[in-house]
């Protein structure tokens, strides 16, 4: 399961970083990944918390599994809520010039 679970996240994290940059204006890509740099390191540490929480409260690897697995249907959920054709429209209208 492990190594399944690590399959799919590498590609995960690859698409994640893909979409994102749909959303960026042109010459601000610096600062935009600057800032999913920071906060992709900066909750890095969320999951582990909360697995070893959930896991010490119930002594039972299996809600600690849940409570993980909660937090890819948070993120899904808000995910679709993302109008990505509008985004993609308002990152190119604020886009910085060519040679600002």
């Amino acid at each position: 399961m492990g190594a399944a679970i690590g399959v799919v996240l590498g590609g995960t994290q690859a698409l994640a970083r893909s979409y994102f940059s749909l959303l960026i204006p042109t010459g601000k890509e610096a600062e935009y990944f600057s800032f999913y740099h920071a906060m992709e390191r900066g909750t890095s540490w969320l999951g582990t918390l909360v697995f070893g929480i959930v896991y010490t409260v119930t002594d039972s690897y299996r809600p600690a599994l849940f409570a993980l697995i909660a937090f890819f249907v948070i993120g899904g959920a808000i995910l679709t809520r993302v109008d990505t054709a509008k985004g993609i429209q308002q990152a190119q209208q604020a886009s910085v010039p060519a040679g600002s």
